[in-house]
């Protein structure tokens, strides 16, 4: 488990960070992972600068601590407690990863961890770089590009021992963007909610045409939530991906594998 250390930070902000970390560090217990003794204080830290960038760019919808703690940083991190997930010394890409979720909580709470956040907007990557730079995460590099164009490049294809996303796309569209990316034997991990199941059918079509296996959809709980119902899908990537796949930027979300079609409201 974890014990908080608090970098130097004055005044007010001092306070209100130790008092997050405290916090942190207490619901992370509760989630029964293993994690980094400054991992609370430094996602404390990265919360505020969240908080600050915020204001000038939108990264986020709310920027509430107490909103955030569950909504943001348990969630990202509660996966950690399912078996064999993320490996000792797994290299990882979050694909879509926006604010760095869920890849930054990953990095701080396992230093172990390699992870490389992937996002389509360089305003974001100079967030996360500030973040980086600013907590001293030698673990974590930043990449600007498109998933799809991720996914065909020699640099990023097939290497990974896990590929991550976080409510980016339906589970069609995920199969085809995260699976190239990750080598055989892998893995690729989807935060999703409820509509896992409405997505099932074309996910199971779409992670077979890319050479994944079958999806297991594993139920995530946060002891602070108990009613949200948040789960991972984990699809283990049997064979090297065709090179049809990913198609170019844009065609994987307009005609998404498997014949899904996004439900009517």
């Amino acid at each position: 488990m974890g014990e908080i250390l608090v970098r130097e930070v004055s005044g007010t902000a001092a306070v209100t960070e130790a008092a997050w970390a405290e916090q942190l560090l207490n619901e992370m217990n509760r989630l029964g992972i293993t994690f980094a003794a400054d991992a609370p204080a430094k996602i404390a830290r990265y919360h505020s600068l969240l908080a600050e960038w915020n204001q000038h760019m939108n990264l986020t919808g709310d920027t509430d601590f107490d909103s955030a703690i569950d909504r943001l940083y348990l969630d990202s991190l509660a996966p950690l407690s399912l078996k064999d997930a993320f490996p000792e010394n797994a290299a990882i890409i979050d694909v879509g990863t926006g604010a760095g979720f869920p890849g930054l909580p990953l990095a701080i709470a396992r230093p172990d961890l390699s992870v490389m956040l992937l996002d389509s907007l360089n305003k974001r990557l100079k967030f996360l770089a500030a973040v980086v730079e600013e907590l001293g995460l030698k673990n974590v590099r930043l990449c600007h590009a498109r998933a799809e164009d991720g996914g065909r490049d020699p640099a990023h294809r097939e290497r990974y021992d896990r590929a991550v996303a976080r409510a980016v796309a339906p589970l069609p569209v995920l199969c085809e963007l995260l699976l190239p990316m990750v080598k055989p034997g892998g893995e690729m991990l989807c935060y999703k909610g409820p509509a896992a199941q409405e997505e099932w059918q074309a996910g199971q079509k779409a992670a077979a045409l890319v050479g994944g296996g079958g999806l297991e959809k594993v139920p995530v709980l946060l002891p602070t939530q108990p009613e949200w119902q948040h789960c991972v899908v984990r699809c283990q990537k049997l064979h090297r991906t065709g090179k049809q796949y990913p198609r170019k930027a844009g065609t994987p979300a307009k005609e998404p594998l498997g014949g899904y079609s996004k439900p009517k409201t």
